[in-house]
């Protein structure tokens, strides 16, 4: 299942939302004592507190995913600028078609980082797993043919170019996982739930639930968005690929 921001904005204010009121609408039933009334406040703080550690460090795992897909993207960039210029070392055929796969593949690989359809980012990784296995015919056939340190300078930076798109796929794939979203969309609703219990009688007005809701759930939406590599509002522009194929 995977978690997508909007939606899980609307969710979360709806069900966090709801969840104030119910406990609000249950206090109105019943009358609390002042002790008991002290007592339940102290629960409600520990809650809130615990509530905003928790996505504290949701938002932490969500900016270090983030800053690790941003990170991957440069080295992916250097890797294939490098290879690009080690083709050189190669036989002039065999250079030619290296950096001509390399242009190729280059542009897939800024495609992958902009689509977000997904029968078009499939058409996209079959075509760079056709290209990755061209690029690594051609230097193979060139290290079989003339097995020099040289030549093997060409195959090393080969070997970097496919490296780091399986580094920079993997950090696409790391994704928070949906039983933590579902444990702390838990956390927030009984949390809620005892903002509207704690509330006085009187103030069993819908629009006095709606603050915190609203507040808790942009921030469910910050953490998803930054988690979300291609559907969120903030994501990653190859900016180095993009450098790179304007300079080739």
């Amino acid at each position: 299942m995977t978690i997508t921001p909007a939606p899980l904005l609307a969710i979360c204010l709806v069900t966090l939302w709801l969840s104030a009121y119910a406990g609000a609408y249950v206090r109105s039933r019943r009358h609390l004592g002042e002790g008991e009334r002290e007592h339940l406040g102290v629960i409600l703080t520990a809650t809130l507190t615990l509530l905003g550690l928790i996505l504290g460090f949701s938002f932490s795992m969500a900016v270090s995913r983030y800053d690790q897909r941003k990170s991957y993207e440069e080295e992916e960039a250097n890797a294939i600028g490098t290879e690009y210029v080690r083709a050189g070392l190669l036989p002039a055929p065999d250079a030619t078609n290296v950096r001509h796969l390399l242009k190729n593949y280059l542009d897939q690989r800024i495609l992958f980082y902009g689509t977000h359809d997904t029968p078009r980012l499939k058409q996209i990784n079959n075509s760079i797993t056709q290209l990755q296995s061209d690029l690594w015919s051609t230097v193979q056939s060139a290290a079989k043919a003339q097995p020099t340190p040289v030549t093997a300078l060409a195959v090393s930076g080969m070997n970097d170019v496919l490296n780091s798109q399986g580094y920079a796929q993997a950090a696409f794939w790391n994704r928070i996982p949906t039983a933590a979203w579902c444990l702390m969309l838990m956390i927030a609703v009984c949390a809620h739930v005892l903002v509207g219990y704690h509330a006085q009688p009187s103030e069993l007005k819908p629009t006095r639930f709606l603050f915190l809701p609203l507040i808790v759930s942009v921030a469910f939406f910050l953490i998803a968005d930054l988690d979300s590599p291609r559907r969120g509002i903030i994501r990653v522009v190859p900016q180095n690929l993009i450098s790179l194929s304007s300079n080739l």
